[in-house]
């Protein structure tokens, strides 16, 4: 039972730090203190429905892009290909600077 115990603590140790680790906002967040670039399509582009035509549009940050979608549901489909929602982001920021 000695050995068991001795061998259990530094387990639940480690398995403590990497769950402290993981949880810790320094790595899941952008540290690069950057604002995000705004969003400024009006529709969601994944839907296409009018943004705030579902209550509050749902909006987040990925790779530095601020990303507004009609709901949360949304997500599940722009995590599948973000690269082509953030195409159709990118494209109406510029129309809009022009």
């Amino acid at each position: 039972m000695k050995l068991f115990n001795q061998i259990r603590q530094p387990m639940i140790c480690g398995l403590a730090l990497g769950v402290i680790l993981l949880a810790s906002p320094a790595i899941a967040t952008d540290t690069t203190n950057a604002p995000p670039k705004s969003d400024r399509l009006t529709t969601c582009p994944i839907s296409r429905y009018q943004l705030g035509e579902m209550g509050d549009p749902y909006v987040f940050v990925y790779q530095g892009q601020e990303v507004k979608l009609c709901c949360p549901n949304c997500r599940k489909d722009f995590d599948k290909d973000p690269a082509q929602y953030l195409k159709k982001i990118r494209a109406a920021d510029a129309k809009a600077k022009n």
